[in-house]
């Protein structure tokens, strides 16, 4: 688990401080995949460096499995580093060095075995899929697997945190699917806490329990994605949820036009064709669709419903579960 508490970090500049982190805190569950976003400039890669103290963070803790790292030093500091893998930014791979090489490199450093390492090697370039390009040096790998090679690098001295800063930069979208997936698998059977920085909310979409957005250093918004999408006005939902056009020609035809999120399985499937059989109105489905988070099917929708009954088929939606928002049209309601 990774606890940061009220975390501040500075940086001169030409006029004076420049202030990357402003009172950042936010915690990151064991065994979840927390993804921070913002624009260029948020403070997103501050922040992954000041976890992994690659940087010293001004004022505040950071604690990993309940040690704060900001009071540590020496010989205590070193042993805690070990227990988070770093993936930077950008290409990091040795070119003198063959993928195993690099995976292998860290195992070195630690005094690890020669049959040891070897065997560590061989798993984790399993786990990232590429167990055929051991051999191969960094300039006859592709961008994705050089990627991939160095999340297997990062995981090589078992940490219990892994932090990938923007690993899917530059990538194309089916290149992006196979890192993101090793590093769906890496948290799934390694039971490993991951810490991403992106700017992609694809990211988020496909991998992350959690998302935190940073904004000028501040944290503006954190929870869990199912839980921020279920809010309309968060900036969560309106990154990840599917857009709905405006239509007020087509709105003005019914008596109650709302805009609804459904979340899971059932939800989705049942939950609006059973408002017609129940309370007997007409229901159209005005705008909106169906996406993925993770494996979870969420959809919003802007429905239409004609009928005198309306009002209560918005509520029974509501209480089934659905984060509803009724619109302009008809009596003015607020989020349910």
């Amino acid at each position: 688990m990774i606890t940061v508490e009220n975390l501040t970090k500075s940086f001169a500049g030409r006029t004076g401080p420049v202030v990357a982190l402003d009172g950042v805190s936010l915690e990151v569950q064991a065994g979840t995949v927390l993804g921070v976003v913002g624009p260029s400039g948020a403070g997103k890669s501050t922040l992954a460096r000041c976890v992994a103290l690659l940087e010293r963070p001004d004022s505040g803790a950071i604690r990993v499995d309940g040690t704060d790292l900001v009071s540590l030093d020496g010989t205590a500091l070193r042993a805690a580093r070990r227990q988070i893998g770093v993936v930077p930014q950008g290409d990091s791979l040795l070119r003198q060095r063959t993928a195993a090489g690099n995976v292998a490199l860290p195992l070195e450093s630690a005094g690890v075995p020669g049959p040891q390492r070897r065997n560590r090697v061989a798993e984790l370039l399993d786990l990232v899929g590429l167990t055929d390009k051991a051999g191969s040096y960094p300039d006859q790998l592709s961008g994705g697997q050089r990627q991939r090679i160095a999340v297997a690098r990062a995981l090589a001295a078992g940490p219990s945190v892994l932090l990938a800063d923007e690993p899917t930069s530059a990538l194309d979208p089916d290149t992006t699917g196979s890192v993101l997936t090793v590093l769906d698998r890496a948290r799934a059977e390694l039971g490993i806490t991951v810490l991403v920085v992106t700017h992609d909310m694809a990211v988020v979409r496909r991998i992350c329990d959690d998302v935190a957005v940073l904004e000028d250093g501040r944290v503006v918004e954190h929870g869990k994605v199912l839980d921020l999408v279920s809010d309309a006005a968060s900036r969560t939902a309106a990154s990840l949820l599917p857009a709905i056009d405006q239509n007020p020609l087509a709105e003005s035809r019914f008596d109650r036009v709302a805009d609804v999120v459904l979340v899971g399985f059932a939800a989705v499937g049942a939950l609006l064709p059973e408002v017609t059989s129940r309370f007997g109105v007409e229901l159209n489905l005005l705008g909106g669709g169906l996406t993925r988070l993770a494996e979870t099917p969420v959809a919003r929708f802007r429905v239409g419903l004609k009928g005198e009954r309306a009002d209560s088929a918005l509520e029974w939606i509501s209480e089934a579960g659905a984060s509803v928002q009724r619109t302009l049209k008809g009596p003015q309601g607020v989020a349910a």
